[in-house]
C-alpha cells in the first residue's frame, strides 16, 4: 500500500519511505497538563490517531511516542494558584487527558513521556550545544540557543534568514511567542523566586528546562536522533517545531525528522477559539450539551486535516444525526462472519493513502452502506475493516451494556412478544423510548440503544 503525505518541511506531497523497513518512529506533541485540553487540541490528537491507524492499516509496526508537558511556565503558575505540588497538579490533568483520549477512541501511544522524567537527557543535549558553540549562558545563569549561529534556522516556516538575523537582538525567556519576535530562546531557565519549589539542581545550575528542549530530548531518547514522522498542530510550527529542529540538528549533526505533518486550525463559528471571545470549548463542555465525543470525532473526519475545521453546534447536530444513522444501519446487519469487499477496500486504501483522504473514505463508507449489491455479512465486515482507520467504534455497536432498568424492560418486552401480547409490548416500547432509548425489532431480535 503506497502512502503519500504532505511534508511541511518540503511543502510537497511525498511518497512515504520509512528509515527502517516495516517500522515507523512517530512522535506527537501532546498536552501541557495545566488544564483540560480544548477541542482544538483534540483535533490535532485525532489527526495523529488517524495517521497512526493508517500506518498500522498499511502493515507497518509503529512506535508512537507522545509527550506530557508537566513542567513549563503555565504548570508552575497554575499549580501555585491552586496551592498544589507540581506533581499532584499535573497528574490530575494527565489522567483527565487519558479519560478524554479513550472517549474519543484514540489509540494509546506506545509510551507517554513526562518532561520531568527526562531532565538528565535535556541537560546532555544542552551541554552538547554549549560545547559546539550553538548555546551560551547568560549573566543570570539561563542558557539560550544562539540562532545566529545556525545558518538553517527558519527552514520549516521559511523565515527570511537575513531579516531574522537582523532582528535576533536579545533573548526571549517565555516559551511561546509570535513569529515576528525572533530572538534567542531559552534552553534552561535559571531559578527565580516566582518558581517557588519547582527547580532542579544540575550541572547547568538551579532551574528548570525551557519547553522546546523537552520534546527534542524525549523524542531522541525514545526514537533515535533521526526518526520518521513528527506531528502537531499548525500553531506548533513556530516557535516550537522550528526550535526543535534547530537545537536537535545542531546538537547531533544529523537530520532530525524526515516528515513533518501539521493539521490546520479549528475555528468556532468562523473565529479563532478564545476564552475572551466566549467560544472556548473542552470535550466536557460539548458532552454537557448532549454530544458524544465520537460525534466530535466524526465531525473532525469530514475535513482534510490540512484544511481549517469550522466547529458549530449546527454542524455537530448534523454529525450526530449522520453518525446515529450509520450506527442504526450497522446494528441491523447480521453478526455472522463475512468477507471484506475487495473493490471497496482497494478504493478505501487509495483514498487514505493519498495524504490521509479520510473525507473520501467517509464517502466510501456511505456508498457501502447504501450499496444493495453487497450482502449484509460482507457489508458488516467491510465497515469494520474501514473502522480500523476511522475509529468510530463500530466494533462496540450491539455490545453496549444497558442500565439494569432498561435491561429489565427489554426482557419483559421479550416475554410479552413471545406471548404475542402486542398491546403490552407496545406499552413497554413507549416506556423505553421515553427514557431516551431507541427500540428496533429485527430478525435477530430486539435492538435497544441510547439516543
Amino acid at each position: 500500500m503506497v502512502l503519500k503525505f504532505y511534508n511541511s518541511l518540503s511543502r510537497e506531497l511525498e511518497v512515504f519511505t520509512p528509515i527502517n523497513d516495516g517500522n515507523v518512529g512517530l512522535y506527537t506533541c501532546g498536552p501541557t497538563v495545566y488544564n483540560y485540553p480544548h477541542i482544538g487540541n483534540y483535533r490535532a490528537y485525532i489527526f495523529a490517531d488517524i495517521l497512526k491507524r493508517t500506518l498500522l492499516y498499511a502493515g507497518y509496526d509503529v512506535t508512537h511516542i507522545m509527550n506530557i508537558t508537566d513542567i513549563d511556565d503555565k504548570t508552575i503558575r497554575d499549580s501555585q494558584k491552586e496551592g498544589k505540588t507540581l506533581k499532584d497538579f499535573t497528574e490530575f490533568y494527565t489522567q483527565e487527558f487519558f479519560v478524554d483520549r479513550d472517549a474519543l477512541n484514540i489509540l494509546p501511544a506506545n509510551k507517554y513521556t513526562k518532561a520531568t522524567e527526562y531532565i538528565d537527557e535535556m541537560i546532555r543535549v544542552i551541554e552538547k550545544l554549549i560545547e559546539k558553540g550553538f548555546a551560551y549562558k547568560s549573566d543570570d545563569g539561563s542558557v539560550y540557543f544562539n540562532i545566529a549561529k545556525d545558518p538553517e534556522y527558519g527552514k520549516l516556516t521559511r523565515l527570511d534568514l537575513d531579516a531574522q538575523k537582523a532582528n535576533a537582538q536579545g533573548r526571549i525567556k517565555s516559551d511561546e511567542y509570535e513569529k515576528d519576535n525572533v530572538q534567542d530562546f531559552a534552553l534552561w531557565k535559571s531559578y527565580d523566586a516566582t518558581d517557588g519549589d519547582v527547580f532542579w539542581e544540575t550541572a547547568l545550575g538551579k532551574g528548570h528546562p525551557g519547553w522546546h528542549i523537552e520534546c527534542s530530548a524525549m523524542s531522541m531518547k525514545n526514537l533515535g536522533e533521526h526518526f520518521d514522522i513528527h506531528t502537531g498542530g499548525k500553531d506548533n510550527m513556530f516557535p516550537h517545531h522550528e526550535n526543535e529542529i534547530a537545537q536537535s540538528e545542531c546538537a547531533t549533526g544529523k537530520k532530525f525528522v524526515n516528515y513533518w505533518l501539521h493539521n490546520e486550525w479549528l475555528l468556532v463559528d468562523g473565529k479563532k477559539m478564545a476564552k475572551s471571545a466566549n467560544n472556548f470549548y473542552t470535550l466536557r463542555d460539548i458532552e454537557k450539551k448532549g454530544y458524544s465525543p465520537l460525534v466530535f470525532r466524526y465531525l473532525a473526519l469530514q475535513n482534510s486535516y490540512r484544511t481549517p475545521l469550522n466547529f458549530t453546534f449546527e454542524s455537530m447536530d448534523a454529525a450526530k444525526e449522520a453518525l446515529n444513522r450509520l450506527y442504526g444501519v450497522f446494528r441491523e446487519l447480521p453478526s455472522s462472519d463475512g468477507t471484506v469487499d475487495a473493490i471497496y477496500q482497494e478504493k478505501f486504501k487509495e483514498s487514505i493513502g493519498n495524504d490521509l483522504g479520510i473525507p473520501q473514505g467517509i464517502g466510501l463508507l456511505w456508498g457501502l452502506i447504501k450499496d444493495e449489491h453487497i450482502n449484509p455479512e460482507n457489508k458488516r465486515a467491510t465497515i469494520l475493516d474501514f473502522d480500523r482507520v476511522l475509529g468510530l467504534g463500530f466494533e462496540k455497536i450491539g455490545n453496549e451494556e444497558l442500565p439494569a432498568e432498561i435491561e429489565a424492560l427489554k426482557q419483559e418486552r421479550e416475554i410479552a412478544r413471545n406471548e404475542k401480547n402486542w398491546t403490552r409490548g407496545d406499552e413497554l416500547r413507549k416506556n423505553i423510548e421515553e427514557k431516551g432509548y431507541t427500540v428496533k425489532d429485527t430478525e435477530q431480535g430486539q435492538v435497544i440503544y441510547k439516543n
